[in-house]
């Protein structure tokens, strides 16, 4: 168990009393590192009046599922899972800018249903500090459902988050984010089941060549845009690496297949979204 920075065990204990208060709660948890650690804090604070829920669908990539289900077992806590229905929502498949808000909703809608069988109050997600200065229209679906974050009512940043992660010896505090797959796919191109397929299996063949940090970027016309750390760009331009990933990716359905100069960026989409349509958290 790694030691805590004073700062970082004062918002430690401020955490585990904000849950606390609650009685009861239910945790959206994806098996990202932010989740994990409110579902741990949510099961030391609360024991067996906290459960952790996993919406599944198209988009959750392949191992996602299994990961959380460990991780639940790891923490003790009682684990339910709910299958969402985010691909009948035209609003989510039309890949507005404000996708997420629909993928939120809809899980905030299956997650009540949830908690009136367990007679559950509250639900709790793991937005943190940091999440307040990125489009997250997400956000705007958790407060119309009065769900709550307490990562960032305690004042937790993503770094902090992950130093007590690692205090908790909680596997995942070094894990990259991993948002979901749709969110590779261009705004504007629809979010379909054979397009995040087509993603997720060339992003596990890319980390089959022992990259961690990658995007798999959907564009118009089945273009594959790669984003990879810029020391990996010699490697995957490399003539026989090269000609393997795009033998890959074409038999996946990519017609075309780009390597990303820039290199890995989270959030690299919203660059092109103009600053009227972002709906920030304030």
């Amino acid at each position: 168990m790694s030691e805590l920075s004073p700062d970082v065990a004062r918002k430690r204990d401020q955490l585990l009393d904000t849950i606390a208060r609650l009685d009861r709660c239910a945790v959206a948890f994806s098996g990202g590192v932010d989740s994990t650690v409110v579902a741990k804090a949510a099961q030391l604070a609360l024991g067996n009046r906290a459960i952790a829920v996993t919406g599944t669908s198209a988009s959750l990539a392949d191992g996602e599922l299994d990961e959380a289900i460990a991780l639940a077992r790891q923490i003790g806590i009682r684990h339910e899972i709910v299958t969402t229905e985010e691909f009948a929502d035209g609003g989510y498949v039309a890949n507005a800018p404000d996708r997420c808000y629909h993928c939120k909703t809809e899980l905030y809608t299956q997650l009540a249903r949830l908690t009136e069988r367990f007679s559950v109050a509250v639900v709790l997600n793991g937005a943190n500090l940091d999440d307040r200065g990125d489009h997250r229209p997400g956000m705007v679906a958790a407060m119309e459902h009065r769900v709550r974050s307490p990562l960032l009512e305690c004042g937790l940043s993503k770094a902090e988050v992950r130093q007590l992660a690692a205090h908790w010896g909680l596997p995942v505090w070094d894990k990259p984010a991993s948002p979901c797959l749709s969110s590779r796919i261009a705004y504007g191109e629809e979010v379909t089941p054979e397009r995040v397929r087509m993603i997720d299996q060339a992003e596990q063949y890319l980390r089959s060549l022992g990259l961690r940090e990658l995007r798999v970027r959907y564009h118009k016309g089945d273009l594959a845009r790669l984003e990879v750390p810029l020391t990996a760009l010699p490697r995957l331009a490399d003539d026989e690496t090269r000609a393997a990933l795009v033998e890959r990716l074409r038999e996946l359905g990519f017609k075309y297949v780009t390597l990303d100069l820039e290199g890995f960026r989270s959030g690299s989409l919203n660059q092109v979204l103009p600053l009227d349509s972002l709906r920030l958290l304030s």
